[in-house]
């Protein structure tokens, strides 16, 4: 059982007819959602109008597109600090705030550069890849797996999730240069609160990567084991469908009013 959402040209759209095909779906709820974005860097802009209606509808929740985005790859940290030196600066500037009293910070970029082993010091799984993809003495370009579930911090007995990004596949393909592609995989995806930062984020990896590797930016698919159009909410503060049906009206309007301005 899978729900394939046609192939979309950018972020903005694939979250659309996403959100689209799930809400149609008894409980506003599907299983095996098959997303696939030809070019996951554009759209990813936050001041599109249509990004603008679903920041602005998620900010009063705590969850801004931004925000969502910056879990999987802190943009502003490469442009400021560059490669390799916006890791440790992630790490002194923001890990060391969030992790004082946690195990999970929030922030997969954190799963994905920092791994921590039994001896020695952890596993930076990103900047590997990044560093055997451009080694000309590697010719596999099937061998770039990532993985954010953790054992150790992820598998207990609370009656509540936990990460929901589970793994992440990237791809080379022949040519001059290769082209990257990525194969997401999800454990749940709350699709309002959460589906539109995601892909921006997950663009602006597939970006970093590429550009430190010298490959051209592919295809970004990205597949939901459990996905639902949720009604986000912070403390005592919850969406309505209502309030969830009208974002999507602007949203629409926005992207009407795009169309005819092309």
């Amino acid at each position: 059982m899978y729900v394939p959402i046609p192939s979309q040209p950018d972020c903005v759209s694939a979250w659309r007819e996403a959100v689209r095909a799930v809400d149609a779906a008894p409980g506003h709820e599907a299983y095996n959602v098959v997303i696939d974005i030809a070019d996951p860097v554009s759209g990813a802009n936050p001041e599109d109008p249509r990004v603008q209606v679903v920041d602005a509808f998620l900010r009063p929740f705590e969850k801004s597109v931004e925000t969502v985005a910056n879990t999987i790859f802190p943009i502003y940290y490469y442009y400021r600090y560059g490669a390799p030196d916006f890791f440790q600066a992630f790490s002194d500037r923001i890990l060391a705030k969030v992790r004082k009293s946690c195990r999970w910070s929030g922030y997969y970029f954190e799963r994905m550069i920092h791994v921590p082993r039994a001896s020695g010091e952890p596993i930076n799984q990103l900047w590997e890849i990044v560093g055997r993809m451009k080694d000309t003495t590697v010719k596999a370009n099937n061998k770039f797996e990532l993985s954010l579930f953790d054992p150790d911090r992820d598998v207990d007995d609370s009656p509540y999730g936990g990460q929901c990004l589970s793994f992440l596949s990237f791809k080379l393909l022949p040519g001059d240069p290769k082209t990257l592609t990525l194969t997401a995989m999800y454990r749940n995806h709350y699709y309002v609160e959460k589906l539109l930062g995601n892909l921006i984020g997950l663009g602006r990896l597939m970006e970093f990567v590429a550009r430190e590797a010298n490959l051209k930016v592919g295809s970004l698919t990205v597949i939901s084991t459990h996905a639902v159009v949720d009604q986000p909410k912070v403390k005592q503060l919850k969406a309505s469908r209502h309030q969830v049906e009208t974002m999507l009206a602007a949203f629409d309007q926005a992207n009407a009013k795009r169309a005819l301005a092309a």
